[in-house]
């Protein structure tokens, strides 16, 4: 768990860092860096898209997936109960989309699914701390454009990051390569998501989304 932590622990520094720059940047600094935020999630998330696709075994899981993600988080009313818990504070709802938009950045991605699987079964860190500088300088922009409250992703990371080190531990080499795509291809379409919402295009719900990162793992799981 030390890659974890460390990891972890990047982001939170980030945080507190960009989190102080904001105090002082004027309102239209802080505009402009909403656009660039939005357009750098937009970028990635169709990057992480075209990458991965081309390796899917299973050409059509990510439709469903994001079918049945989608519905499983709208019957659950994600979105609507985050927002009603965020709807009395000022820019409650735009912290937690950005939240959720710079977690899947972290989260979804080569060196943080596989860094646990590395560190669990060999002890090897390195993936863990490659990703911790490139999140350590991701939060630090986000936080400069959306607060300190950015910090909260950092707990989030752990959470994912953890639950793959323990079910590594357990279970073995559970995170399969095919796995790891689809998951990606889904991660990739919730990042583009995300960036249409910051960009205010179209508000997709990326809450509701959420839940489609399940259907790939268990798939796969089953599939493997």
């Amino acid at each position: 768990m030390i890659g974890t932590l460390v990891n972890m622990g990047t982001i939170v520094a980030g945080s507190l860092i960009g989190g102080m720059v904001k105090k002082v940047l004027k309102e239209e600094y802080s505009q402009g860096l909403f656009i660039a935020m939005g357009l750098a999630a937009f970028g990635l998330g169709i990057n992480t898209v075209v990458q991965n696709m081309p390796d899917s075994n299973y050409p059509v899981l990510f439709i469903a997936s994001l079918a049945l993600g989608t519905l499983t988080g709208t019957v659950l009313k994600i979105d609507e109960r985050v927002n009603n818990l965020t709807s009395k504070q000022k820019d409650g709802g735009k912290l937690w989309q950005a939240i959720v938009t710079v977690s899947l950045i972290f989260c979804v991605g080569t060196l943080s699914i596989l860094g646990p699987v590395q560190s669990a079964l060999y002890h090897d860190h390195t993936f863990l701390f490659t990703n911790a500088m490139l999140d350590f300088v991701t939060s630090m922009v986000f936080a400069s454009t959306y607060g300190i409250g950015m910090v909260l992703a950092a707990g989030i990371l752990f959470l994912w990051q953890g639950s793959i080190y323990g079910i590594t531990m357990l279970l073995g080499d559970f995170i399969t390569d095919n796995m790891m795509t689809e998951l990606s291809i889904v991660g990739g379409f919730l990042i583009l998501s995300s960036g249409l919402a910051i960009l205010n295009i179209k508000d997709c719900k990326t809450l509701n989304m959420l839940p489609a990162l399940i259907v790939p793992v268990i798939w796969c799981a089953i599939m493997g």
